[in-house]
């Protein structure tokens, strides 16, 4: 038995990424809803909860109600397009205006009616880069106002490139919130980033191939070199390569992505699984690049570390390819977690049992 600091809740939980930063700040889980039945698998296979944490499917399902009381709200939430109705149509027609219109039927409405029921001291928000230039900027002018006016907290938002954490270019935008009558706001700004020139390179989460690390099947051979199947085929490396020089010739950018020990990635997305175009490893010259293995992903991602193996991956390559894309990078999130800290222990000042 040890002691938490403060309780929060994992929304569009993944694979749990949001949950391991702030579990490194001496949090505890007692909530967590994901809908995907493979992520499921791969959070319950990494994460042992006691029996008084609840695990909730659907989060369009879930009332209010039943989330028991927590300090702060985390959600990842997915970015749908917002339809903003005119509040005064609303008025004539007896309908609600607010947040209850403007997001309805968007997923950012259940964020948005937890924190309306529970007020949260905090919470932290994590999307893409483009939800601030999303429907020329009307969808975040939304999401601004219902988090400042409507629910009432004070938020500071930053757009974060993962480069100076793990070796790969990943911006995602982070919103966190503190409640406006606590007045001690959290300013993301005054976050320190790790300079990217300076950051890790992807030769720190590749199988070093040369039997220094203990072998893990499927993805390497009893010598530890990496499996065959990860290795471009002949027809589809072709492939790749007429498609570049396509566009090429057009003037346009499209194309693999090649790497080599001493390069920074590009964003490893959810459809790596299909050509695992935007992130190839050079095996030299003459020989096809190959795909990064899953455990390779989740280093990638600040899963695991430099040839560490102690994130579980109980899902198929396929499955597993979706849900590195789709998770946020651990160290970044251990870094914002950092930072919100101090005024987590200044608002939340009595210590709660953890499992």
């Amino acid at each position: 038995m040890g002691t938490a600091s403060f309780r929060f809740i994992d929304l569009f939980a993944g694979i749990g990424g949001l949950r391991m930063g702030f579990e490194s700040i001496g949090g505890k889980c007692v909530f967590t809803s994901e809908w995907d039945k493979f992520a499921c698998q791969t959070y319950r296979a990494n994460f042992h909860d006691s029996p008084e944490h609840v695990f909730a499917g659907d989060i369009t399902r879930v009332d209010a109600d039943s989330i028991p009381a927590h300090d702060v709200l985390l959600a990842g939430f997915p970015c749908q397009p917002f339809s903003i109705a005119g509040v005064s149509k609303k008025n004539a027609l007896g309908r609600a205006h607010g947040f209850r219109c403007e997001t309805q039927g968007t997923l950012f409405f259940d964020v948005a009616r937890i924190i309306a029921h529970h007020r949260p001291a905090l919470f932290l928000l994590e999307n893409v880069k483009n939800l601030l230039s999303h429907d020329s900027g009307r969808t975040f002018s939304v999401i601004r106002r219902t988090l400042e006016t409507e629910l009432g907290y004070d938020i500071s938002w930053r757009v974060v490139d993962a480069s100076g954490f793990v070796p790969q270019h990943r911006e995602r935008i982070f919103i966190v919130g503190v409640r406006h009558d606590l007045a001690c706001p959290v300013d993301l700004d005054s976050l320190a980033i790790p300079d990217a020139r300076s950051g890790p390179r992807i030769g720190s989460i590749l199988h070093p191939e040369d039997g220094t690390e203990r072998p893990e099947h499927p993805y390497t051979d009893h010598d530890g070199r990496v499996a065959r199947k990860y290795v471009l085929s002949d027809r589809l490396w072709e492939y790749l390569k007429n498609y570049a020089d396509k566009h090429r010739a057009k003037g346009n950018g499209f194309g693999f992505g090649l790497v080599g020990p001493e390069d920074i990635a590009r964003t490893l997305s959810a459809r790596y699984y299909k050509d695992g175009s935007e992130i190839l490893v050079d095996r030299g010259a003459g020989r096809n690049p190959r795909r990064l293995t899953p455990r390779e992903c989740a280093r990638l991602m600040g899963f695991d570390g430099p040839r560490s193996a102690g994130f579980v991956i109980p899902v198929s390559d396929t499955q597993a390819y979706r849900q590195f894309g789709n998770a946020v990078v651990v160290p970044v999130i251990r870094a914002i977690a950092r930072h919100m800290k101090p005024v987590i222990m200044k608002t939340i000042p009595v210590p709660i049992a953890a499992e």
